[in-house]
């Protein structure tokens, strides 16, 4: 009686694992821009004008701005040289690669995958 039993337990928690096993798990659901900011641009950068510059210029309303002309923020020269205003392809190549966007630009962040520089961009879209 004490083998059919074990038997049974034994056979139950190997049906348990097959089931468990063949579950698909949700797919995890990406961070979304503001969380992404916080994580990866905040260290550098404000939204608010109110806060402290940090080592970065604050980004509110960046889309549309003026390259390297914040207001009480000195810029590298190549930045401060800068022709052209911010919108989503500048800035996702500017997330992408600084360096490649203005040669000698001093922030030294990339991001590799075009779904995070996207949602990042977007947070910063909703900021303006």
């Amino acid at each position: 009686m004490r083998a059919i039993v074990l038997g049974l337990c034994t056979a139950m928690v190997l049906l348990v694992r097959v089931a468990d096993a063949q579950m698909p798990l949700p797919a995890a659901k990406p961070p979304d821009g503001a969380t992404l900011f916080k994580q990866q641009c905040a260290v550098c950068h404000t939204l608010n004008l109110s806060e402290p510059t940090r080592q970065g210029p604050p980004l509110v309303k960046i889309v549309g701005r003026s390259a390297g002309k914040a207001e009480g923020f000195k810029y590298s020269e190549p930045l401060s040289k800068a022709d052209f205003a911010w919108d989503e392809t500048r800035l996702d190549a500017w997330l992408t690669n600084p360096q490649a966007v203005i040669p000698g630009a001093t922030m030294v962040y990339r991001q590799a995958k075009p779904e995070t520089r996207a949602a990042i961009i977007a947070y910063l879209k909703e900021q303006n």
